[in-house]
């Protein structure tokens, strides 16, 4: 299955971005950047059996930045990248949320939001695989216009 999003032509700028695709960005740019600077934070977040989870948060941190940089720059890739991105973290997020509920000690409203940030991922993934990509060339060796 490929992305349904639209194509664009090359040099379309950032502005012209859906807003679904502006915000998936952006909240990529950001965690991806709080990733590197203080791992600690998401380690939570990394399902035990992975083992250490430092190099798994800054692995996701430069994912995060990667897809940011590509949905952007309307890389092919780039939509299926991040919705798969999205999906991974979609487990880490429910994988903590169990954790929350288990610890007799959690607080309710952290369980509640635990919870309530899974299906606030369903359209950030929806928004990252309708991302436009930009028109590229033909690499078959064909020469436009001829």
């Amino acid at each position: 299955m490929t992305p349904v999003g639209s194509t664009v032509e090359p040099g379309a700028a950032p502005a012209d971005l859906p807003w679904g695709t502006r915000i998936v960005a952006g909240a990529f740019l950001l965690s991806g950047t709080l990733h590197l600077a203080k791992p600690p934070v998401f380690a939570g977040l990394i399902p035990r059996r992975l083992g250490a989870p430092t190099p798994w948060v800054i692995t996701s941190g430069i994912a995060e930045l990667v897809c940011a940089g590509g949905l952007i720059t309307r890389q092919r890739w780039a939509p299926a990248a991040t919705a798969a991105t999205l999906t991974v973290i979609w487990v880490g997020n429910a994988e903590m949320a169990l954790r929350l509920q288990r610890n007799p000690e959690t607080p309710a409203s952290w369980r509640i939001g635990g919870w309530a940030r899974l299906p606030l991922q369903i359209p950030l993934i929806y928004w990252a695989w309708r991302s436009p990509t930009r028109n590229v060339a033909p690499s078959d060796g064909a020469v436009a216009g001829a």
